[in-house]
């Protein structure tokens, strides 16, 4: 016969390490998640309305610690519903930031805040006035992209902001039709938001109830783009062997958003 208690003992054991490897996970997953909530979390831009700052396939990190922590914090959805922020301080001008879209929270925007609450924001023949004043920009070349498989031809100005921050941003010659807009009077606790690639980004210009981006309320902020981990074009297909080595973009690693 066999030794019972032997094999008790290795049942006993083997259950012991189970337990372990169980715990390990979840505490890992809970750290996971709290860094992910608090900290920091990764977005991959999905789309070309932040050129020339950001390029379709960049992964984002959003530092979440700079404007505290909101409703939309928790990566997968377990934070509470409750309005504003707590702890952190307020988006500054200029900043790009990651937030959840008010009309449809599933969704996942990047854009540079450009208006504050108070402020009176108008487009008028393509160019930017804040409280009634339109902002300076200089041309400083052109710029060629594909953007959803055609080519696109922009001049490439850099504006300056309030304060003195400055940013790049695109204009196409022919205009769009966001080049003139009603005064847009942003309410309190909101902000407006516009993308860099001005004639191809649906961004506050357009109001929520016609399909666009609107006023963003503060708990919708999710963080601030600080920096781009990796760049990948997904113009180029991970199979094609011949033209593996442009399909990541190595100059743009851990660069600073701006």
């Amino acid at each position: 016969m066999g030794d019972r208690s032997t094999g008790k003992t290795v049942t006993s054991k083997r259950k012991g390490e189970w337990r372990s490897t169980i715990a390990t996970l979840v505490v890992t997953l809970l750290c996971v998640l709290t860094i992910r909530t608090v900290a920091a979390e990764p977005f991959v831009v999905p789309s070309g309305s932040m050129v020339p700052t950001l390029l379709v396939g960049d992964e984002l990190v959003a530092a979440k610690y700079p404007y505290g922590i909101g409703k939309y914090s928790s990566p997968i959805g377990l934070m509470p519903d409750f309005d504003g922020r707590i702890a952190g301080h307020a988006p500054e001008r200029g900043d790009v930031i990651l937030f959840r879209l008010p009309r449809d929270p599933e969704q996942t925007y990047v854009k540079r805040l450009v208006g504050l609450p108070g402020d009176r924001i108008q487009m008028k023949a393509g160019r930017l006035l804040i409280n009634g004043v339109a902002l300076t920009r200089r041309a400083v070349g052109s710029y060629e992209a594909m953007l959803d498989g055609k080519h696109y031809h922009f001049t490439r100005y850099v504006e300056t902001l309030p304060g003195g921050r400055e940013h790049p941003i695109l204009k196409r010659d022919g205009g769009s039709p966001l080049d003139d807009t009603v005064e847009f009077t942003v309410p309190a606790r909101h902000y407006f938001m516009m993308g860099d690639n001005r004639d191809m980004s649906l961004d506050s210009r357009v109001p929520a109830e016609a399909g666009g981006v609107g006023f963003v309320p503060e708990e919708n902020l999710v963080g601030r783009a600080d920096r781009v981990l990796y760049s990948r074009d997904p113009a180029v297909a991970a199979w094609d062997l011949a033209d593996w080595r442009e399909i990541f973009r190595s100059d743009r690693f851990l660069g600073r958003i701006d």
